[in-house]
């Protein structure tokens, strides 16, 4: 599973990889620590198919009555999935880097990136439209969630249940937004080992880019914080 990531990188890289035509994240701060229920930039197709940058909650609705939210989706065969991965409610969820905590204790986060600069990469998300309440905020909410797969020989050793499904080229981005179902869903499948790295151990948030991984032996402090109930895969 996967309940933090970070986003550190400026909205004009974003805007310009990603081709987005219309940014409604306003002045957005780096994010170096977002966790299930916050909010955080995500890029869909918007009703003319021109690419639109806006902010979403991490937590789609369960499937089951009064469940938790769920911020990550593995099996996409399910029948409660299936209507929301048509090409207008798929997603991607920009990032630079994602942490895990090892599965066994000490809890340790180690956050993983594509190398050292912790360069731009999106998840492969879905959202949807949902009303009620989120965040203490009662209405209509903006909710997305991505895909997780089976881990790759970087991630296993860390955390062996699953690993988050990443698109790091721009045409994995189109296809992910723009093709049908069974396309788009050949890309539900580990990044190569040799392409992502750790690059720091032991952090609650992801440290400056260019700092070398520091792995130290977890303390109380460094355990998992405590979080708001989720499913995080289903």
């Amino acid at each position: 599973m996967c309940n933090l990531y970070s986003y550190t990188k400026s909205q004009d890289e974003a805007r310009r990889l990603m081709r987005v035509l219309d940014d409604r994240t306003g002045n957005q701060a780096p994010l170096p620590a977002i966790f299930p229920d916050q909010m955080a930039p995500v890029v869909r197709s918007g009703r003319d198919g021109a690419r639109e940058m806006l902010p979403m909650r991490w937590g789609l609705p369960s499937p089951q009555a009064g469940g938790r939210p769920v911020t990550n989706v593995r099996n996409t065969r399910s029948g409660w999935w299936q209507p929301w991965l048509e090409p207008r409610w798929r997603c991607l969820a920009p990032a630079n880097s994602f942490c895990e905590w090892t599965d066994a204790s000490p809890k340790v986060t180690h956050w993983f990136a594509l190398d050292g600069e912790r360069p731009l990469f999106a998840f492969a998300g879905i959202w949807r439209p949902w009303t009620g309440e989120r965040g203490k905020e009662r209405g209509e909410h903006l909710l997305y969630g991505f895909l997780t797969t089976e881990p790759n020989a970087v991630v296993r050793p860390v955390h062996a249940k699953a690993m988050p499904v990443m698109l790091t080229t721009p045409e994995e981005w189109d296809v992910w937004l723009r093709a049908p179902a069974d396309e788009a869903l050949a890309l539900q499948r580990p990044l190569p080992a040799e392409r992502l790295r750790i690059v720091a151990s032991g952090e609650k948030e992801d440290p400056p880019t260019g700092l070398a991984p520091t792995p130290k032996t977890a303390t109380k402090s460094d355990s998992a914080p405590e979080l708001p109930l989720f499913a995080s895969r289903l």
